[in-house]
């Protein structure tokens, strides 16, 4: 039964890495560029719903959809302000700008809201459900649920949408995609917006789960995040939904079973691993890059 209760508890913290992961690879499939601001937004949509609920006493939904809405113009403003103008540089200057965006971002926040850790909301009071010995929250399903449905409804917007054929058009050959009359400028800040809309939405049901939320908060789900993206397949987005639960359930177990403190170096060395053999991912498409 325990091992039933870990697996369910692994699924609910898969299911936030996926939707983390989600920006990473939607980002990356159109520009290459590994966002490594992606967490920090995460942080900007914890607090804006934070505000939101405390100050304002909205309940979840509305709280949902404004942090939705400041973390999507973040990662425009970003995405307009440091990304764009080194859009044509060597992808190492991007990597280093992201970077410092990330810290730009822990930093700025710091000094606006303070480093102690602020008590967030329960925007549900709806209990658990009792199924034997197995407890499961509302909380858990809620998580797993939207995650679910943000990658259906990603998908569609990606295939079946022309929105989504200009991403696919821009992400395969941006300067072809625009002599054809896509606006690449647009579908990249569109991109970035829905990448950074998912992270608020994973911040908020990240703070109502673990409800203590400070400016560093993003750090390492960000990070494992990442890694949740290249074990799925970077640029795939069932990949994603796949890496996220992998890494969730992998963290769930090894803390249950091994130990809290190697924890996240079992998730770390997954990385090194899947890099080692399979470089692009469990869905990933291989590449051939011409010499």
């Amino acid at each position: 039964m325990e091992f039933l209760q870990q697996l369910i508890n692994g699924l609910a913290l898969g299911s936030v890495y996926a939707l983390l992961a989600l920006g990473y690879t939607m980002v990356y499939g159109i520009i290459q560029l590994i966002n490594f601001a992606h967490g920090e937004i995460y942080m900007i949509g914890a607090f804006a719903g934070f505000y939101s609920a405390s100050i304002l006493g909205l309940p979840l939904i509305p709280t949902l959809l404004v942090a939705m809405v400041v973390s999507a113009l973040a990662g425009i403003i970003i995405e307009k302000i440091a990304y764009k103008p080194l859009r044509n540089s060597p992808r190492i200057t991007l990597l280093i700008t992201a970077i410092g965006v990330s810290l730009f971002l822990q930093n700025a926040m710091r000094i606006l809201v303070g480093s102690n850790p602020k008590p967030f909301p329960d925007l549900i009071n709806a209990g658990s459900i009792n199924i034997g010995s197995i407890q499961i929250e509302w909380k858990t399903i809620l998580m797993f649920a939207v995650s679910a449905f943000v990658v259906i409804l990603l998908q569609f917007i990606v295939y079946k949408t022309k929105v989504g054929k200009a991403m696919r058009a821009s992400s395969q050959d941006m300067e072809a995609a625009s002599l054809m009359g896509i606006n690449v400028n647009n579908t990249i800040s569109l991109t970035f917006a829905i990448g950074s809309a998912l992270a608020g939405i994973a911040g908020v049901l990240v703070a109502i789960s673990y409800p203590s939320i400070t400016p560093y908060m993003g750090v390492m789900p960000g990070l494992k995040a990442f890694v949740a993206a290249v074990l799925g397949g970077i640029g795939s987005i069932p990949g994603a939904l796949v890496g996220g639960i992998a890494i969730g359930l992998l963290e769930t177990f090894s803390k249950a079973y091994i130990s809290t403190n190697f924890s996240d170096a079992i998730v770390f060395a997954v990385l090194i691993i899947i890099l080692l053999i399979k470089p692009s991912g469990l869905l990933g498409k291989k590449t051939n890059v011409k010499v």
